[in-house]
């Protein structure tokens, strides 16, 4: 199977997104995975191939501004989490997609958790891998200095930066095969850095988080918590509460695993995915 690379044009802004088409009909629903911060679509290339095989047609955007979708100014682009999920929600309605299964991670996951909230018809099953997910949840200092005056706007122009961010969270080393092409959109202009700064600049925690624990109060959607518990960032006990919130939650520990569990470990998040998904 061969992961797709595809661009459509939705509104004024441009999508790139992998996608993984399962062999033969399928009446499953499909899956859709969302990247954190500063990663993209490409740290689910492990897990993907993995679903496909198992009848899930599979669909990993770039969040605007990221990877290889559009950078719009922002006087065209808010890069706020509302300009996320109206972005996000034209995207969806464009791939005629009803219904599916989505799968958050990390910072901007959070983004998503507002999106399955503000539409939960659309939502079968919901899967949060290391998210923000409760008001004591705060920005790592490694992120936070990204949106700051002067500082985020050399940092942001550093094709490095994105080595530092994934490998700090992870905890592991990452493949310069990889690396080169996390990186790529940085070395091509400036505007990936700049996204990147706005976003930081722009994310809201505060105010989303305050959505969300209010919000999953009253949710009732089969829900996996897959935790990396080696996070440096986002500590187990915030998934712990947060489970012990929601009605039909299931939270499983990933040993060793840090903040961005796709990246290093994709066996385990496929495997837990899988029998989520097929429970």
């Amino acid at each position: 199977m061969l992961t797709n690379e595809q661009l459509i044009k939705v509104g004024s802004l441009e999508w790139f997104y992998r996608e993984e088409n399962p062999l033969g009909r399928t009446d499953r629903l499909p899956v859709v995975l969302l990247h954190g911060l500063p990663s993209q679509s490409y740290s689910w290339s492990g897990v993907m191939p993995a679903l496909a095989e198992k009848g899930y047609r599979a669909i990993a955007p770039d969040w605007i501004g990221f990877g290889f979708s559009a950078k719009p100014d922002k006087r065209d682009f808010a890069y706020t989490p509302d300009a996320f999920i109206n972005a996000l929600e034209e995207f969806i309605k464009n791939l005629e997609i009803e219904q599916f299964s989505l799968v958050v991670q990390g910072f901007l996951g959070s983004v998503g958790l507002q999106y399955a909230l503000r539409h939960p018809e659309q939502i079968e099953r919901l899967a949060i891998l290391n998210a923000p997910v409760s008001t004591t949840a705060k920005l790592p200092w490694k992120i936070q200095q990204l949106g700051l005056p002067l500082v985020g706007d050399m940092m942001t122009q550093d094709p490095l930066l994105v080595d530092r961010t994934l490998e700090g969270g992870s905890g592991y080393r990452i493949e310069d095969k990889d690396l080169d092409i996390y990186r790529r959109p940085f070395l091509k202009s400036s505007d990936a850095g700049r996204s990147l700064l706005y976003t930081v600049r722009n994310l809201q925690l505060k105010e989303s988080m305050a959505e969300i624990e209010s919000g999953f109060g009253s949710w009732t959607q089969p829900t996996l918590i897959a935790w990396g518990t080696a996070d440096p960032w986002l500590p187990l006990s915030q998934a712990q509460s947060f489970a012990s919130s929601i009605q039909d939650a299931k939270l499983t520990k990933m040993e060793e695993v840090g903040h961005y569990p796709q990246e290093h470990w994709s066996v385990k998040v496929s495997d837990a995915l899988l029998s989520f998904l097929r429970r």
